[in-house]
């Protein structure tokens, strides 16, 4: 396929756009869902739970939708996602026009759009694989994340600024109006696969013939393993940010989504840096590396004692989260057997749910000391975990 030739292909662009707003959103309502919970008086502990409700379905569902993308025109779960989300933040919309939102509204919308998240690491990542071919996929990969940082970066902005001068609501709206595109742009997808229901084997079956498939190979154990440290020790640092933006930085709304935004840019420009610059040989050790720097400027953020050095500590988050994300869409897609990449999606999809586990870690601990303590101790624990797991995940980086 030509340089570039992939974005030509309009089922990509499709899966493209709707990633591309998908994580506007997210990131969006990240944002407003800890300014709203912090200053209806919620603990550390609970915040960080709003986050950890939107990673729960990744364990719960994760394994049934790669299995589910096996069996079924991936069309219909795209559709069904993207009425999920409409619907979900139109009905926060309503509930903070009417000024009825409570913070249990916010945990179940969290849950609800976990779910489709589920659904965009599990079969949407299949398919641009499939749109691709083996070849483009890194870089098609670092486009589409490179856009997906983008919106990451302007969605806590959006959201800070819709707060602070006009209110909750307004965020809401925005992202019903962001996910609307969304449905309709999917509504035009076309590409049917052909891994259709060929075989009389039951869910639970295929679902058990991913497990397999991935301890029969290497490199996918070592993409899991660090998928697993990852999600445990470093993504949950993502739910301190605002609250020590607000607790011990003084920030108000809209300088909380401008620090938070910085996690996005640092994203963006290591989505265009690896887009351009990583080879084959180096996957593995991008992977590795940004776990490792992740965990770095956590407790660099942790031990930050003004707003400069903290908002340099996010930037370099942002970059680690990027090269991270890309590596490990193409590692796990390049080293699963065509016919069963859904189940390897959807095992990953697991492995990513494991997340909640470390939210809870972190909330409690943060509730015991503080959140800048806490962030320190689970930062320090991501790095132990990568020291005692080598004899895992050495294969990606000496072969």
């Amino acid at each position: 396929m030509p340089q570039n030739s992939w974005f030509a292909i309009g089922d990509f662009r499709r899966l493209w756009l709707v990633g591309t707003l998908a994580s506007m959103v997210r990131w969006l309502d990240t944002l407003a869902f800890a300014i709203f919970a912090y200053l209806h008086g919620a603990s550390p502990f609970i915040i960080a739970m709003l986050s950890m409700l939107r990673m729960l379905p990744m364990g719960l569902c994760g394994p049934f939708i790669g299995a589910l993308a096996d069996r079924v025109q991936r069309r219909t779960i795209f559709v069904a996602t993207a009425s999920m989300n409409l619907t979900g933040a139109a009905s926060l919309a309503l509930l903070a026009g009417t000024g009825t939102l409570e913070i249990w509204h916010l945990a179940l919308a969290a849950f609800i759009n976990g779910v489709s998240w589920t659904a965009e690491n599990t079969v949407r990542r299949v398919n641009i694989g499939e749109l691709v071919g083996s070849d483009a996929l890194p870089r098609a990969t670092s486009f589409d994340a490179a856009s997906a940082n983008a919106a990451r970066m302007l969605g806590p902005t959006a959201g800070g600024i819709f707060i602070a001068s006009v209110g909750i609501t307004a965020a809401f709206i925005f992202g019903a109006a962001l996910y609307s595109v969304s449905l309709i742009t999917m509504l035009g997808y076309r590409y049917q696969h052909t891994n259709t229901t060929a075989t009389n084997q039951s869910t639970l079956g295929r679902i058990a013939e991913g497990f397999t498939l991935t301890s029969r190979h290497p490199k996918l154990v070592a993409t899991l393993v660090i998928t697993v440290i990852f999600n445990l020790f470093a993504w949950p640092v993502t739910s301190m940010v605002p609250v020590i933006a607000q607790s011990k930085l003084a920030l108000g709304a809209e300088q909380t989504g401008l620090l938070v935004s910085l996690d996005g840019t640092g994203a963006l420009l290591a989505s265009l840096a690896i887009g351009w610059l990583a080879t084959a040989r180096r996957h593995g050790a991008i992977y590795i590396t940004s776990v490792a720097t992740y965990c770095l400027a956590s407790a660099a953020l942790a031990l930050s004692p003004s707003v400069p050095p903290s908002a340099i500590a996010i930037l370099i988050c942002g970059a680690a989260s990027a090269g991270f994300g890309i590596m490990q869409t193409t590692l796990t897609y390049l080293a699963s057997p065509p016919d069963l990449r859904g189940r390897a999606f959807g095992v990953l999809a697991l492995c990513i749910g494991l997340a909640p586990i470390g939210f809870v870690h972190l909330g409690t601990l943060a509730n015991a000391t503080s959140s800048p303590t806490a962030t320190l101790i689970i930062a320090i624990e991501g790095l132990i975990s990568l020291v005692l797991t080598w004899r895992w995940w050495r294969v990606l980086v000496v072969g």
